[in-house]
């Protein structure tokens, strides 16, 4: 997983958003153990303390669950999965549709842009 941060969120949004990102794309699989929470803070250079509140997010909104003495898991719930992914999928356009409008272009031009973007990908 890439762990390279920005300064312009908290870590742990950007580590939510990094370990739901794995999840909703299925490199993370449903029902798969995670690592402790010490091994993943190592592994990303933040502090247990930040990593723990990026997992207590993560099982707020569903993504993930603890077993007693067993450790954290991706939920095996698809539809909680599903909503995240389009959740995710709608921030990222309208991120992308607010930085487009700031370039000067309008509805029909972004559209038209997208389209020809994924012409010259067929070619």
């Amino acid at each position: 997983m890439d762990w390279s941060f920005n300064n312009d969120t908290p870590i742990y949004s950007q580590l939510v958003d990094k370990i739901k990102l794995s999840i909703v794309s299925g490199q993370l699989p449903p029902g798969e153990k995670l690592n402790t929470v010490r091994d993943l803070a190592s592994e990303a250079k933040v502090n247990p303390n930040t990593m723990q509140r990026a997992f207590q997010e993560l099982e707020r909104e569903g993504l993930v669950f603890s077993q007693r003495g067993n450790g954290r898991f991706v939920t095996e719930d698809m539809e909680a999965i599903m909503e995240a992914k389009k959740a995710m999928a709608q921030e990222y356009i309208r991120s992308f549709i607010e930085t487009m409008e700031k370039l000067g272009y309008k509805g029909e031009e972004i559209i038209s842009l997208i389209r020809g973007g994924k012409e010259e990908d067929k070619q």
